[in-house]
C-alpha cells in the first residue's frame, strides 16, 4: 500500500459521514445518501466541490478538473483533481466535498 493510500484510508476513517465504497472500480468516499464525494485515482484525489471551492482547489499547481475514465476528452463537471504533492489538503477537500454532496436533493 502507497503513502497516500495509506492516507486516504486514515481520511475515510476520521470523517463521521463518510462511507467507503467503489466508483470507476476506484476506492472512493461517499455520503450517507449515496452520492460520490471524493475518489482516490492514480496517487491523486478527485473531489467533488462546490463552485468556490472548486476555485480554490484550481489555484494548487497541477490541480486540473477531473475527466472521464472511459472518455478523457470529456470533463466531469464539479469534479476537481488534485495531486499526491498536495495531499495534507486532501482531507480538508475530503470534508468539503462531503458537505456538497450531502446538500444534493435537499
Amino acid at each position: 500500500m502507497t503513502e497516500s493510500e495509506k492516507l486516504f484510508q486514515i481520511i475515510i476513517k476520521e470523517l463521521p459521514s463518510g462511507i467507503e465504497g467503489k466508483m470507476f472500480g476506484a476506492k472512493c468516499i461517499k455520503s450517507t445518501n449515496g452520492k460520490t464525494a471524493a475518489i482516490y485515482l492514480k496517487e491523486s484525489m478527485v473531489f467533488k466541490l462546490d463552485e468556490q471551492t472548486q476555485e480554490d482547489a484550481l489555484k494548487l499547481e497541477g490541480a486540473k478538473i477531473g475527466s472521464h475514465l472511459y472518455a478523457p476528452e470529456k470533463p466531469m463537471k464539479r469534479w476537481i483533481s488534485i495531486p499526491e504533492r498536495h495531499s495534507d489538503k486532501w482531507s480538508g477537500f475530503a470534508e468539503k466535498a462531503l458537505e456538497y454532496v450531502d446538500g444534493l436533493n435537499k
